[in-house]
């Protein structure tokens, strides 16, 4: 074990934790629940930064990131869908877990044919993944019941165009492999 893995530990540890607040009715717990998930989505940075930095990338790291960051996602959507419950976040949020299962299963199907590094995370990846953790972040804050305000209209914003680029993504990702496999089916 290292800081980076703690932290990503850590953060998994947190999706209870998260679900847990979200659901207490004290004062302010939705503020709570989105400092919970903020404080988790600002250590996947850290971890990262830390384990380049200190020369702490391990096997058990490099599988251990991605699942923290698509489970702590995935929790938080399907709480919100329940709070933010209109067709368009459904959607919204649909797309951005289906399309984490399909990149998932990609890239793992791209590791076992050696081709790992041809589904290797993409700019539009780490730019999407910002504006998800950004849009969800301010939703956990805000009770679209109470408070209907810009600010709810623009994490509204953030969060579809989140879904958009996370189609755009996947897609990045699918031409990728897409060439791996014509390659593979060529040479049969």
């Amino acid at each position: 074990m290292n800081v980076p893995n703690t932290l990503t530990l850590l953060r998994i540890c947190l999706i209870p934790v998260l679900v847990v607040v979200f659901y207490m009715p004290f004062k302010n717990h939705l503020l709570v629940a989105a400092g919970i998930f903020g404080f988790a989505a600002a250590t996947d940075w850290v971890d990262g930064y830390l384990a380049r930095k200190l020369g702490q990338m391990t096997a058990f790291g490099a599988f251990l990131d991605p699942v923290a960051d698509k489970l702590m996602v995935a929790v938080a959507l399907v709480l919100l869908v329940e709070r933010h419950d209109t067709q368009l976040f459904t959607l919204a949020a649909c797309v951005i877990i289906g399309r984490e299962i399909v990149v998932s299963a990609l890239r793992e199907w791209m590791a076992e044919l050696g081709e790992r590094t041809s589904v290797a995370v993409s700019y539009v990846g780490k730019v999407k993944t910002a504006f998800q953790m950004i849009a969800i972040t301010g939703l956990l804050a805000i009770d679209p019941a109470t408070h209907e305000s810009w600010l709810l209209a623009l994490c509204y914003v953030v969060l579809y165009v989140a879904a958009i680029l996370t189609l755009w993504s996947m897609f990045v990702y699918l031409k990728a492999a897409w060439v791996v496999m014509k390659e593979r089916d060529n040479s049969f």
